[in-house]
């Protein structure tokens, strides 16, 4: 895990630097202060071992790092970043409106309830989701990135996905809609900064991956609560996110596990003012597996609070493999991990005992990767909608 956190006033980093090697996470770390390209550069090449390291990106000049970043990037599971200029009490709004929202009596959440969207948007109560046919023992608001409806019986049916979001009234949540619409900037611009990084980490051309996306993208934020998990259940079971990457605001409460290269689940720290960065399935598919999903779930002991964003591209973009350099097409070969990784189950798959994350079924685009999400994790509602 890597996390970085830039100290009041100051435009230098302070890098915590873990392992996720089945060690404590508070045993062993590394503290590090860079305030320049060149610095970020040298700490990749000397980067070595079972650390992960994520370089933190400000829009400028890639230099030298362009094509080297990648040989570290790629074992690495989860980060954290911050990122310099977002201002952080648009994170606590979106918490307070969060916490407000949760404490609503189920009459007036159920104003937005997510079966009556036939775009599979608003509110749902706890064990409405499933993750590999397992309830999912919590409640979330799911937005989506808005466009305009087309036909009830388009094709292809993840067409059927655009849409727009179900929205509280003003008198219930004054300022609410408006504050999602800046998190979805806020969120959208870092996202884009991120794919910048993953790009030059594989040698791509500057916006490569955002010529990819199109221009009618789908991106979701979750605005999650978390009751107490019972035993023997998840607030979300393991699972990969079916977009490109997703960026958490894991609030103050633990619960967030990711599974390293050897199977072992390791709880994700807490780092105040900073984000968990996850890579998606999207990704994965579009690297060649050189990138590979981030198996995640959560299991916490007390109320928790999370919101997530989860950045999509146009519901058309295909999960074609970028050019990548021959070195790189043979690290993949070389790796059973990176060569078996699979994508999250059908749901014909996960019926027939599929196992939660080996699917070998890949996606053409995007839009398919999102229908097959819905259909599995919401049968009830694809059925209500579309029969």
């Amino acid at each position: 895990m890597f996390t970085g956190r830039r100290p009041p006033g100051s435009d230098s980093f302070t890098l915590l630097h873990f392992p996720i090697d089945g060690l404590s996470l508070a045993e062993k770390f590394q503290t590090m202060r860079f305030t320049r390209a060149l610095e970020f550069r040298q700490f990749f090449s000397h980067s070595r071992g079972g650390f992960f390291a994520l370089a933190l990106w400000n829009g400028g000049n890639t230099g030298g790092f362009r094509g080297r970043g990648a040989g570290n990037l790629s074992p690495c599971r989860l980060y954290a970043v911050d990122r310099p200029g977002l201002d952080w009490r648009l994170v606590g709004d979106v918490f307070g409106y969060s916490e407000r929202f949760f404490a609503l009596p189920d009459r007036e959440k159920g104003l937005i309830d997510k079966r009556n969207s036939r775009h599979f948007r608003g509110w749902e109560s706890v064990g409405t989701e499933l993750t590999n046919n397992r309830p999912d023992i919590r409640e979330q608001i799911d937005l989506w990135s808005e466009h305009v409806p087309l036909s009830p019986g388009v094709e292809p049916k993840y067409l059927r996905l655009l849409g727009p979001n179900q929205w509280l009234p003003e008198r219930v949540m004054p300022g609410f809609h408006g504050t999602m619409d800046r998190w979805f900037r806020e969120l959208g611009g870092l996202a884009d900064d991120l794919m910048e990084v993953l790009s030059a980490g594989l040698g791509l051309e500057p916006g490569h991956f955002d010529r990819r996306f199109g221009d009618k993208r789908m991106s979701l934020t979750k605005i999650i609560h978390y009751p107490p998990t019972p035993d023997g259940e998840f607030g979300v079971n393991a699972h990969h996110d079916a977009g490109f990457l997703t960026i958490l605001a894991p609030g103050k409460t633990l619960g967030l596990q990711v599974q390293n290269a050897t199977g072992d689940w390791i709880p994700v720290p807490i780092v105040p003012e900073s984000f968990v960065i996850n890579l998606g399935e999207m990704l994965q598919g579009m690297s060649g597996n050189y990138f590979i999903a981030t198996p995640h779930r959560v299991v916490t002991r007390e109320e928790r609070y999370s919101v997530g964003y989860f950045h999509g591209p146009s519901l058309d973009t295909t999960l074609e493999p970028v050019p990548l350099r021959p070195e790189l097409v043979a690290a993949v070969d070389a790796s059973p991990r990176h060569q078996t990784a699979g994508y999250m189950a059908l749901k014909e798959e996960t019926e027939s005992g599929v196992a939660d994350m080996a699917s070998r079924h890949k996606p053409a685009v995007y839009g398919e990767q999102l229908w097959n999400y819905f259909s599995r994790s919401y049968p009830q509602n694809v059925a209500r909608h579309y029969g």
